[in-house]
Formats: structure tokens, C-alpha cells, sequence
């Protein structure tokens, strides 16, 4: 058996892992997982599989940046127009918005 990368003590099994991207299934792929530390493994072959599973959804390329911008007193930000028809975003909707890590810079987690 092949010992973890990552922990280097666990063994690796090769099973079938279900991978979402942007919260959309993409599929189950396979992959080696560490029976001890749970981290995934995915060879080239299937990596090339789950980009090319994701530029037929759609969901390829989809990550943005943006500047913020500020009218009065308050900070906005643009989202490119790819992104808003993937949400389903329309002028006077809501949004929730949340840090997901104070950790990161707000540039990272926006």
C-alpha cells in the first residue's frame, strides 16, 4: 500500500469520490483517500476529466476579480455579467453576504 502524501502515516485506497465545483455536482471521480487524515488524491487523467465536466457545465473560469468601488458612504462591488446569469442575480434582489475567514483579505474571500 501507498503510504499519505500529505500525513505520511495513513494508507491510501483508491474509491470513488463524489467533487462539486460552485455547488453543482460534477460527478463521482475516482481518487486515492487517506484512511487516516481523509485527504484526496486525484491523478492527472481525472483532473484533465473534472475540468473538461466543468467547461461543459459551464462552471469553467467562472472565479473573478473585482475592485471595490464606493458611492457615498457605503463600499460596492461589480460582479462581471458571467457570474450574475450563474447566480440568477437581478437588480432589487438580496444577497447574503458572510466572512467565510478572517483569515483571508476581504480581496480573497469576496
Amino acid at each position: 500500500m501507498v503510504k499519505c502524501y500529505m500525513c505520511e502515516t495513513g494508507e491510501l485506497k483508491k474509491v470513488k469520490v463524489p467533487y462539486n465545483l460552485y455547488g453543482e455536482h460534477l460527478g463521482d471521480f475516482e481518487a486515492e483517500t487517506c484512511g487516516k487524515c481523509g485527504e484526496v488524491f486525484y491523478s492527472e487523467e481525472t483532473s484533465r476529466k473534472m475540468t473538461q465536466v466543468a467547461r461543459e457545465k459551464g462552471l469553467w473560469g467562472l472565479n473573478a476579480e473585482s475592485r471595490i468601488g464606493q458611492s457615498g458612504t457605503t463600499l460596492d462591488i461589480r460582479l462581471p455579467k458571467r457570474l450574475i446569469e450563474f447566480m440568477d442575480i437581478r437588480k432589487g434582489g438580496t444577497v447574503k453576504i458572510y466572512p467565510e475567514d478572517k483569515k483571508k483579505s476581504p480581496q480573497q474571500v469576496l
